[in-house]
């Protein structure tokens, strides 16, 4: 009954949307998607009823049903910011696994020639070049690596240890870390973008409910004025009050004052920060001044007394 329910709205859903918008509908990847998740739903029930219920591929047409749960990826944002991230490094991702196939050939070949001898070759590991483009992905993934070189130093081959270490560094070191690096570095690109455009929806919408707002006390001020016309009032803080009553407390208020903004608030303890700064630099100075303004005082007295000294030589 859940999957008939399931199936029904989905349906309907689909229906009602292509009916809306029949042209640009085809025109967004995430209702292909939907389309694509369709079909695959009515799979198995075409099946059904075309061969008969013995049909022997039935269960893996059952099993392409789980797809169904990719229907999530429309209604969250988050992972549409993710998905598309992927789309987006998937030419440099190409471009780094083409590179890591091209080293791992070169080296699939080194290790076929050194390694895959028929008399005493590890052939399990080094037969052909499949088998050891199996073995370069697990020395690559470093999982199992030790085995793999085990097998080699019981043969007592020279060069696999270098040919080992070499492949790891470059392959798992080099290539496995630039292609998380891209991956990493796209999807904090498709974050950021995804919370600018939240912050501009969400300012978008504060501006709506403002211009809302500001709409209705404006039409709250011309009812009472035109009221205040009809009716003589004591004053016009009678008025007001009246107004005032007709204010809510849910309304939500956009602060547009530079005075209230958090980077003037910033700027302005900074400022303060630099004025005491400032002020405590003056008075260093100012200090200095009477410092010197002293010893000034000090020493003139005694070039008088030595003046005078001199007049009376004179004399």
């Amino acid at each position: 009954v859940s999957e008939l329910i399931f199936v029904s709205i989905y349906s309907s859903e689909f229906c009602m949307k292509l009916y809306v918008d029949p042209i640009n509908y085809w025109k967004d990847g995430y209702n292909l998607l939907d389309v694509i998740i369709i079909i695959t739903v009515f799979i198995p029930y075409s099946l059904h009823k075309i061969k008969g219920k013995h049909y022997p591929y039935l269960h893996i047409a059952d099993g392409i049903q789980s797809l169904r749960i990719l229907k999530l990826i429309t209604y969250s944002r988050g992972i549409r910011t993710l998905i598309t991230a992927v789309g987006q490094t998937a030419y440099t991702v190409a471009s780094v696994l083409i590179l890591l196939f091209v080293l791992m050939y070169i080296f699939a070949i080194l290790g076929f020639c050194l390694f895959g001898a028929p008399d005493r070759g590890d052939l399990n590991n080094w037969g052909n070049l499949a088998v050891a483009f199996f073995t370069l992905f697990s020395l690559a993934t470093v999982d199992g690596w030790t085995d793999l070189q085990q097998q080699l130093d019981d043969r007592n081959f020279a060069l696999s240890r270098t040919f080992t270490i070499i492949f790891i560094l470059l392959a798992s070191f080099v290539f496995l870390s630039m292609f998380v690096g891209v991956m990493i570095i796209h999807t904090e690109d498709s974050i950021k973008k995804f919370k600018r455009e939240l912050m501009v929806e969400r300012h978008v919408t504060l501006m709506e409910e403002k211009q809302v707002i500001l709409k209705r006390q404006q039409e709250e001020v011309s009812r009472l004025m035109q009221t205040r016309k009809n009716v003589d009032y004591k004053s016009f803080s009678e008025l007001v009050e009246i107004f005032k009553k007709t204010l809510r407390h849910t309304d939500p208020m956009v602060l547009d004052d530079f005075g209230t903004s958090l980077p003037f608030i910033d700027v302005y303890l900074s400022t303060l920060d630099n004025q005491d700064t400032t002020i405590y630099k003056l008075q260093e100075l100012y200090y200095e001044i009477v410092h010197v303004l002293s010893l000034m005082l000090e020493v003139l007295p005694q070039k008088e007394q030595s003046q005078s000294s001199e007049k009376v030589d004179e004399k």
